[in-house]
């Protein structure tokens, strides 16, 4: 188990280089992983689970206790993002599928992996992990109702359909890790180490399929495809702080929701995209898979040498999340 651990926590620290390399193999010999496209969904799902085996109760104590930094942080998310994902579509003149699938990678919540540049970051922690918590909760029906007013335009949208599909690979996924993580405490102890390292492999494999069944696409609209990404992450990261900044937050809540705000959960962009649009609308969230990875790594590493006084009161929530385990929620 002990080796499982380190190996896990290597995964963690070089999941963008691991991403990029695989990401890289891919494009040059495709056949090595186009057969894993038509599990895109089901390692979604397994994702999902293990975040679902992670969460708390304490989770959510902000959302009763201080409520006013969860909320300007989950509207940030959802407003933030798709109109930033819109204009850069315009600007940029995507095409259809890519400009799709740009404003689907701003519509889907914060991923998961952000909690962890938030730790590194000094920021506040259980703000971060009940943003996570919430915006994943909500996508049911802010990610369709998002992607109805801004992206309907370039594809046909069925919003009822991605609700009930949205259900299936994260709302019950998450649920039953819930479920399995208060019924079956000691089994979850055990496993909950591994969890980031199994869903580094899931996600690595699902970026990998795409960039395996778009060799065509990324030779012809590659460079366009990451200039969108770059922008779009770059703003989401800045506006998301400013915003926070704005409203006269904690300086750690300015770090949290900044990162919460510029990091989108592309797994399920990929996912959506596959299912509902086309191989090439989920190029967006692919290449986001490993970018925002790196610059979240980096604005984690800036920020933690920049520290900051604590708030008494994060002082007292992070008390109970001062272990690394507590925020290694299952990446991105």
């Amino acid at each position: 188990m002990k080796g499982l651990d380190k190996i896990s926590s290597l995964a963690g620290k070089y999941f963008a280089l691991i991403v990029i390399v695989c990401s890289v193999l891919a494009f040059m010999v495709p056949s090595l992983f186009s057969s894993f496209g038509a599990y895109i969904t089901l390692l979604l799902g397994v994702v999902m689970f293990g975040m679902g085996l992670t969460l708390k109760a304490s989770d959510f104590k902000l959302v009763f206790t201080n409520p006013i930094p969860v909320l300007i942080g989950v509207t940030a998310q959802f407003s933030i993002m798709p109109t930033i994902a819109f204009i850069i579509a315009y600007l940029l003149r995507l095409p259809a599928e890519l400009a799709a699938g740009l404003v689907l990678l701003g519509s889907v919540p914060g991923g998961t992996s952000s909690n962890v540049m938030v730790y590194l970051a000094k920021g506040n922690v259980p703000l971060s992990i009940t943003m996570t918590s919430a915006s994943t909760l909500l996508a049911p029906i802010m990610t369709p109702f998002l992607l109805l007013i801004f992206a309907g335009q370039w594809l046909p949208v069925d919003p009822i359909s991605m609700f009930m599909f949205i259900i299936q690979v994260i709302i019950i996924p998450i649920i039953l890790g819930l479920l399995i993580s208060k019924f079956l405490p000691v089994v979850t102890r055990k496993s909950v180490s591994v969890l980031p390292l199994i869903s580094i492999a899931a996600i690595t494999i699902i970026v990998s399929a795409i960039v395996a069944n778009n060799k065509d696409n990324i030779a012809a609209a590659g460079i366009l495809v990451f200039a969108a990404v770059l922008l779009h992450n770059g703003f989401g990261l800045l506006l998301g702080y400013y915003a926070a900044k704005a409203l006269k937050l904690s300086p750690q809540d300015q770090r949290a929701i900044s990162i919460e705000v510029g990091m989108q959960n592309s797994g399920l962009g990929v996912a959506l995209a596959s299912a509902y649009f086309t191989p090439l609308a989920a190029l967006p969230s692919a290449f986001a898979s490993a970018w925002q990875v790196i610059t979240g790594t980096f604005l984690a590493s800036y920020w933690a040498k920049h520290e900051v006084p604590k708030d008494k009161d994060i002082a007292e929530v992070q008390s109970n999340h001062n272990s690394l385990a507590d925020v290694k929620r299952p990446s991105k």
